[in-house]
């Protein structure tokens, strides 16, 4: 045990809190972070097949048998992507303990300077004949320094927080990854298409982590009460919308909300977004028959646009029948008779008689309602609000880092008083700072030397 320790020690934690290191894997995870912003991410195998084929292959090597090898249709849930950010965690783990904790406990150790020469190695130092220690030292608790002095000897420094900054800064990236990684295991993705109507429980799982079955829904279900689009002048769809329910056990509504696009319905830790749309079905009526449901499927025209059609049958023995195609809710359907020939258009609520070859009647249809479909896609990722406090921290730690750390030394000899300091940031700001203070300092003299900042010592 205690050579396994002296190896992890001596070995593993230097390596790991190696800055190379570090920004290797931060530009790697970076790099498979923009894959998977640029990859679209768990669509449908035709999907990738469709744009990701073999001959020609995009770039020349990316095809969809690569992309699926790999595992950039899920990057973010990748063993090796989560492999990249627990050793990303252990440099940045390493690197607080081995490096900054020391820096810390460094800049939090002091000590007099006991011999004038040592003020020469400062990049600011001064003279002041005549001068009092105790007149710096109330001109330095006036610029807000923290003061130690005894037997004509004085230490002071401000800033301190911005030493604690960095730290700040590495726990606010490992709160980051760690809500990551909690969401990556524990969250999960799902798809729903549901008609205007009905009521569905979270089934259609797309996308899950491997702990993640504690988060599925148990004890509550959907109701969609309506799906509807607003459109523009024009008829592009302007919004679209659906006003959801959520039921307990017993059926009883315990929440209800209207979502769109960037305003989804949350209700515990599962957020239901407004995703996409579709036309699920129509209700219509044949001459005097009772109304009755068809459903629709999507077709592809030959201009990529998207169509819905079904079929109706116009005879109780249901051998004969028209085409009805829709591009959209609006209401307007395009129908085709039992030789594929256009035959007409119809509105919702407007009874159309056709005259079909073979039949001695017109037949009269009355399509009643265009039934639309919601497009809801459904997350959890407990692991956000610790991503949420990560960035907070991050940016609280960044503030502090700015935090400049400044030191002064001070000694009376006799009748001379020697003055020294630094500080590890804002140089210039520093010695205006000191030199202001200086000038209030009741003495005949000054003379001032400068070092360059290169010669400045570590404060041990």
């Amino acid at each position: 045990m205690t050579e396994l320790r002296r190896f992890f020690k001596h070995e593993v934690l230097p390596l790991l809190a190696n800055l190379k290191l570090a920004i290797a894997l931060l530009l790697t995870i970076a790099l498979f972070s923009v894959l998977g912003t640029v990859i679209e991410q768990g669509q449908t195998l035709e999907f990738y097949q469709t744009n990701y084929p073999e001959n020609p292959a995009l770039f020349g090597f990316l095809t969809w048998k690569l992309l699926l090898t790999l595992g950039l249709d899920h990057v973010y849930r990748t063993w090796w992507f989560l492999t990249l950010l627990i050793l990303f965690s252990s440099s940045l783990v390493s690197c607080t303990f081995t490096r900054q904790f020391p820096m810390l406990k460094a800049a939090k150790r002091w000590s007099y300077y006991t011999k004038p020469q040592s003020f020469r190695k400062l990049a600011l130092s001064t003279e002041l004949p005549g001068a009092r220690l105790g007149d710096l030292q109330t001109r330095l608790a006036s610029a807000r320094y923290q003061i130690f002095s005894e037997d004509g000897k004085l230490y002071a420094r401000k800033g301190m927080i911005g030493r604690i900054g960095p730290i700040v800064v590495h726990a606010s990236m490992l709160l980051i990854l760690v809500g990551a990684l909690w969401g990556a295991f524990t969250g999960f993705q799902a798809q729903q298409m549901v008609p205007s109507g009905a009521t569905f429980k979270i089934t259609n799982i797309t996308e899950a982590g491997p702990w993640a079955s504690p988060q599925f829904p148990k004890d509550w279900s959907v109701h969609v009460n309506r799906f509807w689009i607003d459109y523009t002048p024009k008829g592009s769809i302007d919004q679209f919308y659906s006003d959801l329910s959520v039921l307990d056990l017993n059926g009883q509504e315990v929440m209800r909300k209207t979502i769109h696009v960037n305003e989804p319905l949350r209700y515990h830790g599962v957020t239901l977004y407004q995703a996409d749309w579709s036309v699920a079905g129509i209700r219509a009526q044949v001459n005097n028959s009772p109304l009755f449901q068809l459903p629709m499927v999507p077709i592809q025209a030959a201009n990529g646009s998207r169509l819905w059609g079904t079929w109706m049958p116009i005879n109780f023995e249901l051998n004969q029948g028209i085409t009805l195609l829709t591009p959209d809710l609006q209401g307007t359907l395009i129908v085709y008779g039992p030789d594929g020939q256009l035959l007409t258009t119809t509105r919702v609520g407007m009874p159309t008689e056709l005259a079909i070859a073979g039949i001695d009647k017109p037949v009269r249809i009355t399509v009643r309602d265009v039934v639309g479909a919601t497009g809801l896609q459904i997350k959890a990722d407990p692991g956000i609000p610790t991503v949420y406090a990560g960035f907070g921290l991050l940016m609280l730690g960044v503030m502090m880092s700015y935090v400049s750390h400044s030191q002064v030394w001070a000694l009376q000899e006799g009748e001379r008083l020697y003055v020294g300091g630094r500080t590890n940031r804002a140089q210039v700001a520093f010695e205006r700072e000191l030199v202001a203070l200086l000038s209030q300092v009741e003495q005949p003299q000054t003379v001032v030397r400068t070092a360059p900042a290169a010669q400045m010592p570590i404060l041990q």
